[in-house]
């Protein structure tokens, strides 16, 4: 068997392989790209939700890695931050970021992502063709973000390049170079911070580090690079496939037109219809375990699949249909229990924001092109468009 991830089609539709997967088995052994590798993905919905919590799964790379040889040069800040790491370490780490993204202080946010989200509109031509990726869904949570960390205008297109990179799925250079010139960025970064402090999330961190001493360089230098991608990836990829799913069904962005207060509601459908997240981050079995009714022997890597979880009929009645009116609040796109993604706050506002301006500001938006020759991003972790062309 191949790795039934690797065919070129699944980055265009994934959701096939993953029913014939799950209809399988919801959780089963399966090869991991070309080098006789393999993992155990995860593609049902219980299963998933139960992988996310299990206490034999651990996040905690370093220690899988330790004793297996690689020819991978990933930056230790890339390669450990607070998403590969467990209790006691993790609680620590994320405690000293949570406040950023609470409801409280993402509603104090809402003014500037609105004008913001204007801002980029009011720059859109008067009839298109417009890139939506390359001048909505990239902009809006790369400036948030770089705001919040205080990253200066003149680098955020440096931020923008380095992200994506990261992400090139079998081109592990590539990532590797890209890992060395963020994590770089971010310690000149801190550098230039210290000599001269503002009032940024970043410098809140640096106070932490320097003042108080629950944090050390490395992980200070992690935390950025973690919260200045993770900050938009995401959600990059949450606005340009809802605004996908929404003009692939055109009755739905008229009926939010005509019921506004809707939105907020369906953005938690439009995650469960096509999760921006395909592949949840590493975990690996630390003992032996049983998930699903399959054995899991210790020290192999788990792959769980929000995508695929998200679509299981037997959580979601008729899964691979968009009911705005479906309750969907229990979706994994933004993971499961003390790893689900801190940021989820700011993103649901983010995207709230653009996709209703985009709605009313634009009537009679459709897609350029068929929607088969859309291209996707070719990584398997995130889930997201390279480019949605519109005609205004």
């Amino acid at each position: 068997m191949t790795d039934p991830l690797r065919d070129p089609r699944f980055f265009a539709d994934p959701y096939p392989a993953y029913d014939r997967l799950r209809d399988a088995a919801p959780v089963q052994k399966v090869p991991t790209g070309s080098g006789g590798h393999y993992s155990y993905l995860v593609t049902g919905y219980a299963e998933a939700r139960e992988a996310f919590t299990h206490p034999r799964l651990s996040k905690n790379t370093a220690r899988f890695f330790e004793s297996r040889p690689s020819n991978r040069d990933l930056h230790p800040a890339v390669s450990r931050n607070m998403l590969t790491t467990d209790p006691p370490q993790h609680t620590r780490l994320r405690a000293l970021v949570t406040k950023a993204f609470t409801p409280g202080a993402v509603a104090r946010l809402r003014p500037y992502i609105a004008g913001l989200a204007d801002e980029l509109l009011d720059a859109w031509p008067d009839h298109g063709p417009v890139d939506l990726v390359a001048s909505l869904a990239v902009p809006l949570p790369v400036t948030v973000i770089c705001e919040m960390l205080g990253v200066p205008e003149a680098d955020r297109a440096h931020v923008r390049t380095w992200s994506s990179e990261l992400f090139a799925a079998g081109e592990p250079q590539r990532s590797d170079a890209a890992s060395h010139s963020i994590a770089g960025y971010l310690s000149d970064l801190v550098a230039a911070k210290r000599r001269s402090p503002g009032e940024s999330l970043l410098d809140d961190l640096i106070a932490v580090r320097d003042a108080e001493d629950r944090l050390t360089e490395d992980e200070l230098v992690s935390l950025g690079v973690l919260l200045l991608v993770a900050g938009h990836e995401t959600t990059t990829n949450f606005i340009g496939n809802a605004a996908l799913a929404l003009l692939q069904h055109p009755e739905s962005p008229a009926r939010l037109r005509a019921e506004p207060r809707l939105l907020a509601n369906s953005l938690d459908e439009l995650l469960r219809f096509d999760s921006p997240v395909g592949i949840a981050t590493f975990r690996y079995s630390a003992e032996a375990l049983t998930l699903g009714g399959t054995e899991i022997p210790a020290g192999v890597p788990v792959l769980i699949a929000p995508g695929a979880a998200n679509r299981d009929p037997a959580r979601f009645p008729t899964p691979s249909q968009l009911d705005l009116d479906r309750t969907a609040t229990g979706h994994l796109a933004f993971g499961h229990g003390i790893h689900r993604c801190v940021g989820a706050p700011l993103a649901k506002a983010e995207a709230e924001l653009a996709l209703g301006a985009l709605i009313s500001r634009f009537p009679e938006i459709r897609l350029a092109v068929p929607a088969e020759e859309l291209e996707w991003r070719h990584t398997r972790l995130m889930r997201g468009l390279a480019a949605l062309p519109l005609v205004l």
